[in-house]
């Protein structure tokens, strides 16, 4: 496996120094006495909150000067609201850095008018990737991907958070893979989607990795619920492949090609992938205000190089986030900007088909 493909205990930046003070831009930035606020434009307890109080007292540890490091919630507008705040008032100080999420990247990916923030205007300090699996119900007699031949004709439930949510991603793939999907708009998360799957409202679901293995496996071995494929991993050269968490099932890419017969091409394979790896390889990022200056910026990257290494943080990282590590440098830019990007012929597409579909107006 190439060491950059983004999974499991792979640090891109593995051979990077851990001491901060090793770089001289870091020697340059100091936060001594100072408090920095890291901005989550989500509301408590969820898997964003989550991951940046995970983070945050590294940071703390890490940044030149051991500043205190708190986090600070600005929900509302599906993370919109936070997002637009922080690029009208954040100043470019290293004082406040911004946790974004695929529900804050879909809304800029779909033009949607909410969206006030220009991902191409901030300063990239991390990519975190996560990953995800899709199932089915035992009852349909599908023991794999390759049987979902046998689905047609008969209708599955799928519980969704939304048209334009993170459940945009299993939206478009179960439409490209054939399936004749109903999903069912409101759920308030993917446990709620979970919920309905173990109670037999919904007969397909998907999880991301933590909620899979923790949820999910307990089913696939009650004979419950048949694994189809993951989502993927995305490696150094941006190619699609197989999550290394679960080698043994095709990812999405494989799984179009096993029902169809051939490759995913096409403007619809290309929207999907935008919002895929959005959605997943993508999924967390955290940024600086336009403007940061590069000794600050490389502060913050010299402070994550050396979190990574942290033994504390190796030893609750996979209970805390998950199985993927955190890239930052060149990888870290590379994903956020495969993660940050849709081409205006794949953007006009999903709009044309959300609208016409499910009669959403942007």
């Amino acid at each position: 496996m190439d060491r950059r493909t983004f999974s499991l205990g792979v640090a891109a930046t593995a051979a990077a120094p851990v001491v901060v003070a090793a770089s001289g831009a870091a020697r340059a930035a100091s936060f001594a006495g100072k408090t920095v606020e890291l901005v989550i434009p989500f509301s408590t307890g969820g898997g964003s909150d989550t991951w940046a109080r995970f983070i945050a007292p590294f940071f703390s540890k890490y940044l030149p000067g051991t500043p205190t490091v708190v986090v600070k919630n600005v929900p509302g507008g599906g993370s919109t609201s936070g997002a637009n705040q922080f690029a009208s008032t954040a100043r470019p100080d290293g004082m406040s850095a911004l946790g974004t999420s695929g529900s804050t990247q879909f809304p800029y990916l779909l033009g949607d008018p909410r969206v006030k923030y220009e991902y191409k205007d901030w300063r990239v300090v991390l990519a975190a990737p996560t990953g995800g699996v899709a199932y089915i119900s035992s009852k349909f007699d599908a023991k794999s991907v390759k049987d979902l031949a046998k689905l047609k004709g008969q209708q599955l439930v799928y519980g969704s958070q939304g048209a334009t949510s993170l459940d945009l991603v299993p939206l478009l793939g179960f439409r490209m893979l054939g399936l004749d999907v109903k999903h069912v708009f409101g759920m308030k998360g993917r446990g709620d989607g979970r919920l309905a799957f173990e109670r037999g409202e919904a007969t397909i679901d998907y999880q991301t990795t933590s909620a899979y293995l923790k949820n999910s496996v307990p089913l696939v071995k009650e004979g419950k619920a048949v694994p189809l494929f993951s989502w993927g991993a995305i490696d150094a050269n941006g190619k699609l492949v197989r999550d290394p968490t679960f080698p043994d099932l095709p990812h999405i890419e494989e799984a179009v090609e096993i029902v169809l017969g051939k490759k995913p091409s096409g403007v619809e394979w290309e929207a999907f992938r935008a919002f895929l790896i959005s959605g997943f390889p993508a999924q967390k990022l955290l940024v600086l205000p336009k403007g940061t200056p590069d000794d600050i910026l490389e502060a913050y990257r010299a402070a994550t190089r050396a979190m990574i290494k942290d033994p504390e943080y190796q030893k609750n990282r996979v209970t805390a986030i998950g199985d993927y590590e955190q890239l930052t440098d060149k990888a870290g830019e590379e994903l956020y900007k495969e993660g940050t990007t849709i081409s205006t012929e794949a953007r006009a597409w999903v709009r044309d088909f959300l609208g016409k579909n499910y009669n959403v107006k942007f």
